[in-house]
């Protein structure tokens, strides 16, 4: 059977042990087609190795100092506007924002939002390039961030209106304020651009050591004909960091059925099991 229809990435600074190049190697060995969260002078060192990175970013893309700052607001700017045209011009299909708190109520940080982030979204539209916030926790790792749950991301995104502006769904973030991860994905679908992953809690490897179902959470976004990208952004804790990486994809890796068996078991939900033997038999299936 055909494996996951999204495509794997990882995040750069969790891996930051590692030489750039070396890692871009690495990754691509083990199925991963993106290095993400590098600025735009590290594009082309992994693109040497037929990977890409799949959200950009740079050194001013600061989660403790956002576009909720005035006196931040010219200077991020004219970086995203920069940003941007970079990635437009090295096929870097998304760049990352935040969005903080500071004393904001959500009612009015939902007005702000659209009108701060206004010209850096248009300039995106005529690029082709994706804006995407992230979701944070506001109660462990980012006590001052605002687009801390799922409804005020889907909001501010209705609120903003643009095919090019969407929602980084971290799943580790989102366990932590929310729960409820396969439910609220699904509702949210149309809003999501991205997905990170990363064990609760501890923020370490996704296998049986944290809490969630990876495989049943991964079913679930690949059910939802999601095809973008699914990165990894856990702290490894094994010894080899490769490999703890390749468990991660591999736990990832969900199977998912061709049509053509998923409409015949349907189709053997009406007949008794002696004569879908003989269905199978004939039909190879």
């Amino acid at each position: 059977m055909p494996k996951h229809e999204f495509k794997h990435s990882v995040c750069r600074w969790c891996f930051n042990s590692f030489e750039l190049e070396e890692f871009a190697e690495r990754a691509k060995e083990i199925g991963i087609s993106s290095i993400e969260l590098l600025s735009a002078n590290e594009w082309k060192v992994v693109q040497k190795y037929g990977i890409t990175c799949a959200l950009g970013t740079g050194s001013f893309a600061n989660i403790a100092e956002g576009y909720n700052n005035p006196a931040n607001h010219d200077k991020l700017q004219k970086a995203y506007l920069q940003l941007i045209d970079q990635a437009a011009d090295a096929g870097i299909p998304q760049v990352i924002v935040f969005w903080q708190r500071k004393n904001l109520s959500d009612e009015t940080g939902i007005e702000i939002a659209p009108k701060r982030l206004d010209k850096v979204v248009k300039h995106a539209e005529q690029k082709g390039v994706m804006v995407v916030m992230e979701l944070l926790n506001s109660k462990v790792d980012h006590k001052d961030y605002q687009c801390d749950k799922t409804p005020w991301g889907a909001a501010l995104v209705d609120k903003i209106g643009s095919p090019q502006f969407g929602l980084l769904y971290d799943i580790y973030h989102m366990q932590i304020m929310e729960g409820d991860v396969i439910a609220t994905v699904r509702k949210y679908k149309d809003y999501i651009s991205h997905f990170h992953t990363a064990g609760v809690p501890g923020r370490h490897e996704i296998n049986d050591t944290q809490e969630l179902n990876y495989k049943a959470i991964m079913k679930a976004i690949v059910d939802l004909g999601f095809k973008g990208y699914v990165a990894q952004e856990f702290i490894p804790v094994a010894q080899d960091k490769i490999a703890a990486l390749k468990e991660g994809v591999d736990i990832c890796s969900v199977k998912v059925a061709p049509i053509v068996n998923r409409r015949f078991s349907c189709f053997c939900s009406f007949f008794p099991n002696r004569i879908i033997s003989s269905f199978r038999k004939i039909f190879f299936l």
